[in-house]
């Protein structure tokens, strides 16, 4: 029988020749095959869209490192503390990360107050999927620039120079900090980029004659040059040259001191009035070597003098003290407006204490005649008073006369060899002038005129001290340091404090008036210079530029 049999396997096969024919044109015409071959095409389409995303994916991975490396490393090489090769910090990032061979080129600009790196860093990556479609490869790049530097910036250098500062040598450590805060920002920078004031404050903040006369200040005297705000004031960080103000009355309600008070509410010795708009690194070390410690602390006012030296209302006063050469031309234009994004605005304030006691003086002893007179030849004072008779209290000879001591005529008597005595009715000595409040307050305190002068009146301290003067006390002067704070982060100021070995009630003014509790410092003893070295290097702006 033969080994294949074609009959038998007709017979045996269930489709027979003519069923298998009728089978495949039933298939051929079946719409169910038709759906099964789409389908298996979309899935050969996704599959290749599919591939196509993870090939892009992978790139924008790889592409993303890189990045990120060309990032990291450019911060730390434009570091201007950085000691090591700018290119080689890049060399190094890349390295760890394990892409070293990707990174193209690196590009350093330095100067003395700048520095800039640029990094390219290039990358091909073979496709899996993408290469069905003719594409083998994606070239993939970064690049990146960061430049840290020193650009322009305004500084308000807000001191405290209060008396509790002689304490534990804070004075002289914050004159080292202060110094060396000026040499750090200062040296090698291009003039007119960087201006400094310094604004020290104690019981008052002593403007000035050279700036303060610029403003519609009323003029009882002219000894001092500093004024009392009203509330308002703390809540703006302007401050009008047409709206009047007020002079502070000078006086001292500190001291038993004659002949030249020893510590005037307004301070005039040296390196306390404001020193505006400097960028010479000696003329701003020999005003802060020169600052004395006197008198109580007041945060309010020295901040509010810091906000009108950064706000641009200022400009026209600081184009008279050009004028005058007491500013640098250089400065012509600042303080710039707060919308300008290219310069930087900075407040620094520095305290060891906390708000204290504001004295203003009686206003009715602010201006006109006192019932003093006083004879400068003699060094005498007299004092009227209008009950009784003699009306003239002698404070030399405790005695009541008509008149005031250098006004009259005194019997001077003497004996000759023989012991007969001579008299003659002569002038007295000198000319006794009347002074006016303000000359009185200028050549004594309060406590010695109650003490000294007034010392036949029972009323004297009362008169003379307890009622002379009214306070402006802590809880206010919180409110308006706080309110002054505000008003200038929201011009976007940038509010660095320092809390010098203060009090926590001190601290805590401080730290509300920073802009960010980042931006308040604590410090004892010399660590002062450090918080000063933190701030500087915060101003020196750290930013990617591309």
């Amino acid at each position: 029988m033969p080994l294949f049999d074609r009959s038998l396997t007709e017979k045996t096969n269930p489709f027979s020749r003519m069923r298998g024919k009728k089978w495949l044109r039933q298939f051929a015409n079946d719409e169910d095959g038709a759906i099964v071959g789409f389908a298996i095409f979309l899935f050969l389409i996704i599959l290749m869209v599919g591939g196509i995303g993870i090939d892009i994916m992978q790139s924008e991975m790889k592409r993303t490192r890189l990045q990120h490396t060309i990032d990291r490393s450019i911060l730390a090489a434009a570091d201007l503390d950085q000691e090591r090769q700018p290119s080689d910090v890049v060399q190094d990032y890349f390295s760890k990360s394990g892409v070293s061979d990707y990174l193209s080129s690196v590009t350093v600009t330095e100067s003395q107050h700048s520095r800039l790196v640029e990094a390219r860093a290039d990358y091909t990556m073979k496709t899996d999927f993408m290469k069905l479609v003719g594409i083998d490869k994606l070239e993939l790049a970064a690049s990146g620039a960061a430049e840290e530097s020193i650009g322009a910036v305004e500084i308000s250098l807000v001191l405290d120079v209060s008396g509790s500062m002689r304490n534990n040598q804070r004075l002289d450590n914050l004159k080292i900090a202060a110094k060396d805060f000026v040499s750090e920002l200062l040296q090698g920078s291009d003039p007119g980029t960087i201006s400094i004031s310094i604004i020290p404050y104690a019981t008052q903040v002593n403007a000035g004659e050279d700036l303060l006369k610029y403003y519609n200040v009323s003029s009882e005297h002219n000894y001092s040059h500093c004024v009392n705000f009203v509330a308002d004031e703390f809540s703006k960080p302007n401050l009008s040259t047409t709206w009047p103000l007020e002079r502070t009355a000078h006086f001292d309600p500190f001291s038993y001191s004659e002949g030249e008070i020893t510590i005037p509410v307004c301070p005039v010795r040296a390196s306390t009035a404001i020193l505006p708009f400097q960028d010479d690194i000696s003329a701003l070390h020999a005003y802060i070597e020169g600052m004395t410690a006197q008198g109580n602390t007041s945060i309010d006012l020295g901040v509010k003098w810091g906000a009108v030296m950064l706000d641009p209302g200022t400009r026209t006063v600081i184009t008279e003290l050009i004028g005058e050469n007491l500013v640098s031309s250089s400065f012509a234009d600042r303080p710039v407006d707060y919308s300008n994004d290219r310069v930087l605005k900075i407040a620094i304030v520095m305290s060891d204490g906390y708000n204290t006691d504001q004295y203003m003086l009686n206003p009715s002893l602010r201006e006109g005649y006192s019932d003093v007179w006083y004879n400068a030849e003699r060094g005498n004072y007299s004092v009227f008073h209008s009950n009784g008779t003699p009306m003239y209290y002698w404070t030399h000879d405790d005695t009541w006369n008509d008149h005031p001591y250098g006004n009259g005529t005194e019997k001077v008597c003497s004996t000759d060899s023989n012991g007969i005595e001579n008299c003659n009715t002569e002038d007295e000595p000198g000319e006794a002038i009347r002074l006016t409040y303000q000359e009185l307050f200028d050549r004594a305190s309060l406590a010695w005129i109650a003490e000294y002068i007034y010392e036949f009146s029972s009323s004297a301290w009362a008169d003379w001290y307890t009622s002379a003067f009214a306070k402006k006390e802590t809880a206010a002067k919180n409110q308006q340091t706080k309110h002054i704070c505000d008003a200038i982060k929201d011009e976007g100021v940038f509010v660095y404090t320092i809390g010098f070995e203060a009090p926590r009630k001190g601290q805590a003014v401080l730290e509300d008036c920073a802009s960010t509790p980042n931006h308040f410092f604590e410090a004892d003893g010399a660590e002062i210079g450090d918080a000063f070295s933190a701030i500087a290097v915060s101003i020196r702006q750290l930013k990617l530029i591309q």
